[in-house]
């Protein structure tokens, strides 16, 4: 398919990209608005170090067509908090020493906070279960499990609540 013009939301900024239709995501992130956080990892979307929002759901940006991506507003991690101002995944990452070599980093927070947007309060299982597709060389599984838990602590202190209102 030839290229055309396509308008994709990123971290609440507009972008016009001229690329085929069917081009990853990922490689527009990357190499066309010089976004380093999403990494290629598998290329097969097994991997997870490539994890992004879209419309607030978390996918393998290396599968997701740039088509599919102009379907909703796109966060990347980049966008998701920042250095003076992080996002409790984040902060809680930093606190429990989750990362290691910090491939995986990337994946991990946006998978997790993708899961606390949703569930205020989840379960060990329910980490387990959302974080399963993302795959840790260095195995800080546990470190990066407890920085999930302590981010959902965070984010009910943050939002007053449990989100069930």
């Amino acid at each position: 398919m030839p290229s055309s013009t396509t308008r994709i939301v990123v971290n609440g900024a507009p972008h016009d990209v001229v690329a085929d239709p069917d081009t990853p995501l990922l490689y527009v992130l990357r190499d066309d608005l010089g976004l380093s956080g999403p990494k290629f990892g598998c290329g097969l979307g097994q991997c997870g170090a490539c994890t992004v929002h879209i419309d607030g759901l978390a996918v393998r940006s290396c599968r997701t067509p740039l088509s599919t991506a102009a379907r909703g507003p796109i966060t990347t991690i980049e966008g998701l908090g920042s250095p003076d101002k992080p996002h409790p995944v984040q902060r809680a990452f930093i606190e429990a020493q989750a990362a290691q070599c910090g491939y995986c980093s990337n994946g991990m927070i946006m998978a997790a906070a993708a899961l606390v947007a949703r569930n205020k309060r989840p379960t060990r299982t329910q980490i387990r279960s959302t974080l399963n597709g993302n795959l840790c060389r260095c195995g800080t599984h546990m470190r990066i499990i407890r920085a999930v838990e302590r981010a959902a602590e965070l984010s009910v202190v943050r939002t007053g609540g449990d989100g069930d209102d």
